[in-house]
């Protein structure tokens, strides 16, 4: 928690120390309070007072009374705004912290425990600052003052308080160590609420396909069941903690009258007056002493929780990405649009096993690179590494001669037109989602928009979308179809106008027409641009010019697909198994 607390800004803490100003005058008028009632109960009982003196010590009772609660409104503006300006800075700290991550950062988080840290655990955060910056500074002033002024009473009185303020010790250490270990887990049991209702949406659609609503609903009813059961257990040991409190503060209220009434009854003459106004006087005192106990007690029960939330997003925050930038920001030789594996060998992080072996080939300028074999080959894990998801662990992955590693990862993405297995629309328009991102470059606008769908085929369905480019696109792109979908995600690749495409499976979801249609097109409008393309589909790859198999992540066969076809047993079988010989032309 200290080290959150550290990354408060000079501006912030100038703030804190007015408002501790703040609180030390909210303090002293409080416990001025007590005096002037202990005034007024002598003006009520001398026989030389007026009604004038009662009014005086009482409009001073009221001034008191509206100062303070002016410098509460003061100090709460304080911390709120020091409160609410820190958690946008760390809410952003976070999701910066996120965004640089690479794919194997954002592994080792699940997705709802990051949403969970940069929402729930910040809004902890966020309270605690808030309450705790006004309980904890303001508690210790007001009970130092306090016990200063009562302990210039009666000692009897003075050991009753202390009394009281050690049974409420006792109970608020036995609560807490019962409540500790539910309040850390507390934050555990709200990622897994959120990853279960994360996992049903997402798959709502194979939920109802499968029938599987009772299996979702038993498995969110047991993630809600632990939470709810947790903060019931912890409610109900806070349930004891309020009346308990309550007891001892009119217990001690009891014990003052009661010992008062016999230090009274033992005074002589005007002492009795004397006595009585002390009474009066330290039961405000006294009550002083128990608020700021109360009010530290209320601070060290959310405090457990509230340094989970700042553990969790620490280790977020402490999170280095794996993978750096390069110092590279351009290309540095003619080969502009060449990528080139040489001796690729990769394992994922923590496995044991390589999913891809010694992989060495060249794609040159303007060149159709396709990869093919069957699932769980590698091909997408190959071409994941040319724009650095994950690192190679053995050998080198060229883009124009330099190998990736040295590139900035911004330069090296602007020389990319990167189409992903599944295709993501985000929350906006048409024209939003083709012209996502930054290239580096200008792109112009509307013009350059329209030719980008005008390629990817998608001319004739946005034209029939209400407000065309300016159309609405829901959440994940649920108000389209699949092949609407990918189409879009494509005419964003070729509107940033790159030297290298790379379709990850992206035409599954065409029809073989506007698969083969789109190819064309491409070919024609995006001359010299190098494509590296992964596909299922003889169809789609036979007329590359350069055709790459996979087999268990080794290299088995490279070539053109007549080439392939008389050289590549693995090849020939996938070509077999979707094509008649007739179609192939065998």
């Amino acid at each position: 928690m200290i080290r959150i607390i550290k990354r408060l800004k000079p501006k912030e803490w100038l703030l804190i120390l007015i408002s501790v100003g703040f609180m030390a005058l909210q303090t002293f008028l409080d416990l001025k309070l007590p005096d002037y009632m202990t005034e007024i109960t002598k003006a009520v009982q001398a026989t030389d007072s007026t009604m004038a003196d009662i009014w005086k010590y009482g409009g001073y009772m009221l001034l008191s009374t509206l100062g303070s609660a002016a410098t509460a409104v003061v100090v709460g503006y304080i911390a709120a705004r020091i409160a609410a300006g820190f958690s946008k800075r760390l809410r952003s700290d976070v999701f910066n912290r996120v965004e640089d991550f690479s794919m194997e950062e954002i592994n080792n988080f699940s997705t709802a425990s990051l949403i969970t840290r940069s929402t729930n655990d910040i809004t902890q955060i966020q309270m605690f600052i808030a309450m705790g910056m006004q309980v904890l500074i303001k508690a210790p002033i007001l009970a130092i003052w306090a016990v200063a002024k009562i302990s210039t009473k009666s000692w009897e009185w003075t050991s009753l308080t202390g009394g009281a303020v050690a049974l409420l010790f006792i109970m608020v250490t036995s609560i807490m160590i019962y409540a500790l270990p539910r309040f850390k887990k507390i934050q555990w049991l709200t990622d897994n609420l959120n990853r279960v209702t994360r996992e049903n949406l997402t798959g709502i659609r194979v939920v109802k396909a499968y029938n599987a609503e009772k299996y979702e609903e038993a498995k969110f009813e047991a993630a809600n069941s632990d939470i709810t059961n947790n903060n019931l257990s912890v409610s109900r040991v806070m349930a004891v903690f309020h009346p308990g409190m309550t007891i001892v503060m009119s217990g001690l209220t009891l014990g003052i009258y009661w010992i008062g009434a016999y230090l009274v009854n033992g005074a002589v003459g005007m002492e009795k007056i004397g006595v009585f106004s002390d009474m009066v006087a330290f039961s405000g005192y006294a009550m002083q002493v128990i608020a700021a106990f109360m009010m530290l007690t209320m601070t060290f029960i959310i405090l457990p929780r509230v340094s989970v939330s700042a553990r969790r997003i620490n280790e977020v925050l402490d999170t280095q990405p794996k993978i750096l930038d390069g110092t590279v920001t351009g290309s540095t030789t003619s080969a502009v649009g060449e990528v080139e594996f040489r001796n690729v060998s990769f394992k994922y992080p923590d496995a044991e096993e390589y999913v891809l072996h010694d992989i060495s080939f060249k794609a040159s300028k303007g060149e159709t690179v396709a990869f093919i074999g069957s699932t769980g080959s590698g091909k997408s894990t190959l071409i994941n590494l040319v724009p650095r998801f994950y690192d190679v662990s053995e050998g080198q992955v060229l883009v124009d001669g330099v190998d990736v590693r040295d590139y900035t990862q911004e330069a090296l993405h602007n020389k990319i037109g990167y189409v992903p297995q599944k295709a993501i629309l985000f929350t906006g328009t048409v024209a939003s989602n083709v012209s996502f991102g930054d290239n580096g470059g200008e792109q112009g606008t509307e013009e350059n928009i329209l030719r980008a769908i005008d390629i990817a085929q998608g001319s004739e369905f946005v034209s029939q979308m209400e407000g065309r480019l300016e159309a609405h696109v829901a959440q994940g792109g649920t108000n389209v179809s699949g092949g609407q979908k990918q189409r879009l995600a494509i005419a964003r690749a070729i509107y940033r106008n790159p030297e290298i495409y790379i379709f990850d499976d992206s035409f599954s979801a065409l029809d073989y027409k506007t698969d083969r249609v789109l190819r064309s097109a491409l070919k024609r409008e995006s001359a010299g641009v190098t494509s590296l393309l992964v596909a299922q589909r003889i169809g789609t790859i036979r007329d590359a010019d350069k055709i790459i198999v996979l087999d268990e992540g080794n290299l088995v066969g490279i070539g053109t697909h007549d080439e392939l076809m008389k050289s590549c047993e693995v090849y020939q079988q996938i070509a077999y198994s979707q094509l008649s010989k007739e179609e192939l032309g065998a």
